[in-house]
């Protein structure tokens, strides 16, 4: 298994906005792909130095090809409908691979 993660820092005049479309258009976006089988929003509770509040998002999906499918079909639409908070965020992406679920 393979988890896509997101980390997401949001200035804070933006952040409600933001956060509201995540979670009733972003993700379902995602998942409506059909490469991921959920996802996991998580608050990372450290104060950056930067400002704005961080966010992680966890998609995960069944193996680097689906991952990589998500790329080749997917990847530049979604994160095109992002414009409207274009400059208000930063994000950064990292590939996991799951070695054990306890």
């Amino acid at each position: 298994m393979i988890i896509y993660n997101v980390t997401i820092n949001v200035q804070e005049d933006i952040h409600d906005e933001w956060l509201k479309w995540m979670k009733e258009e972003h993700i379902p976006d995602m998942l409506d792909t059909k490469k991921f089988s959920k996802a996991l929003m998580t608050k990372v509770m450290v104060q950056e130095p930067m400002g704005g509040i961080t966010y992680s998002v966890q998609y995960t999906t069944e193996s680097r090809e689906m991952l990589q499918r998500y790329y080749d079909e997917n990847a530049e639409d979604l994160r095109s409908r992002s414009k409207a908070f274009e400059g208000k965020f930063v994000a950064f992406r990292t590939e996991l691979e799951v070695i054990t679920e306890q």
